[in-house]
């Protein structure tokens, strides 16, 4: 891309607001130079910046005037990182999905390339207040992911945003925090010295550029990156209005994979999880069953069962015959017990002796009666769920 364009770009990053679609029709239609170009030398209304009231184009000039972006392009490289742009070899291309929304460039810190990593990557996102429960959570998703060679996208937020950040660098993997703020910028200031190790190990990637500070609505902007970089989304833990669940409505509507993590129903910050997995959203409880979703063919979660328990090995007939036999204490004829199995005489009697070797039943003359340690096992006795 030609540097005129890749200032002008840098430029506007300063005068439009993240995900301004009436910036990004305009730069559709005029391109980034003659968009600035218009910004910067003309007054009164413009045609071809519609849509907007006099007083907000105004306002953009006004930001114009004032833009430096040899200063912010100096000042991202002065802090060991970059400025990309669609056209870019490092550009994501997904980002285009977001249309007129999509990002002008993205400032990025850190050495990896944004690009591939963004290719095999999962966005673990939740509550600022999270509790210990979707800590511990968050971070054990973290560090299965990494382990598997899944990069961790998340906003370095307090709560699920840091033990997601934390888990996958514990794990020695790859991490990726997109800000509301400049990449320069150590927001949450108690997350300064966690951004630092992710700019050294990871990437930090912004819309704004250096030294802009956050606010309310950048925020909630912030997440349709978050949610278009990524293969698929996971709440952790989400109030009914929360950030995450903006996060996961942008995966779903951009045919993303959106999945939770259930809580305990009594806790008011799995409501919002719970409401998107009464959806469309996809149920995980751990690092597997992320993988087998948003991961290529042959990721398959393991099997989940309970434990084998002796009983499990038998054969239908042999089970029929030990759930007929009576409570513990009392016996029962073979007669009985083939009626009660609906099967022969001789076949419950084979049973019964195959049974007898297990340690499952004993023989008291012609009678048969549980043993006394099955009688102690699950599903071992008549009536056993």
């Amino acid at each position: 891309m030609p540097t005129d364009e890749r200032y002008a770009r840098a430029a506007l990053t300063r005068i439009l607001e993240p995900g301004d679609e009436h910036g990004g029709r305009w730069l559709r239609r005029l391109g980034p130079v003659e968009l600035l170009t218009r910004l910067t030398t003309r007054t009164g209304q413009d045609p071809e910046l519609a849509g907007v009231s006099p007083r907000r184009l105004e306002g953009l000039r006004a930001r114009a005037a004032v833009a430096r972006p040899e200063a912010d392009l100096a000042a991202v490289a002065a802090c060991g990182g970059r400025f990309v742009v669609p056209g870019d070899p490092e550009w994501p291309s997904q980002l285009d999905h977001l249309g007129d929304t999509r990002p002008l460039g993205l400032w990025v810190r850190g050495g990896p390339d944004l690009r591939h990593w963004a290719l095999r990557s999962v966005a673990l996102v939740g509550a600022r207040a999270c509790t210990p429960y979707g800590a511990h959570v968050a971070a054990g998703l973290a560090t299965g992911l990494a382990e598997r060679g899944w990069v961790v996208v998340s906003g370095a937020a307090y709560g699920i945003d840091g033990a997601a950040h934390r888990g996958a660098l514990a794990a020695g993997g790859a991490t990726v925090a997109v800000l509301a703020c400049g990449v320069d910028v150590p927001y949450p200031r108690g997350h300064a010295a966690l951004v630092e190790r992710i700019a050294e190990q990871g990437l930090i990637v912004a819309e704004l550029p250096p030294g802009d500070h956050p606010t309310r609505s950048r925020f909630v902007l912030r997440n349709r990156v978050i949610a278009a970089l990524t293969r698929g989304t996971v709440v952790v833990e989400a109030e009914y209005r929360s950030g995450s669940l903006v996060t996961a409505r942008h995966a779903q509507r951009l045919g993303r994979f959106t999945m939770g993590v259930p809580g305990p129903v009594t806790s008011g910050l799995s409501a919002g999880v719970h409401e998107l997995l009464r959806g469309d959203a996809l149920l995980v409880t751990d690092a597997a069953e992320i993988a087998e979703h948003v991961g290529d063919m042959g990721d398959l979660a393991p099997r989940r069962r309970g434990p084998l328990l002796p009983r499990d090995l038998l054969a239908p007939t042999a089970a029929r015959v030990l759930d007929a036999l009576p409570s513990p204490g009392t016996t029962a004829t073979v007669t009985d017990l083939a009626r009660a199995a609906g099967t022969s005489v001789d076949e419950t009697l084979g049973r019964l002796y195959e049974l007898h070797s297990l340690g499952h039943v004993e023989r008291h003359g012609a009678a048969w009666a549980l043993a006394p340690r099955a009688a102690r096992r699950p599903n071992a006795r008549r009536g056993g769920a």
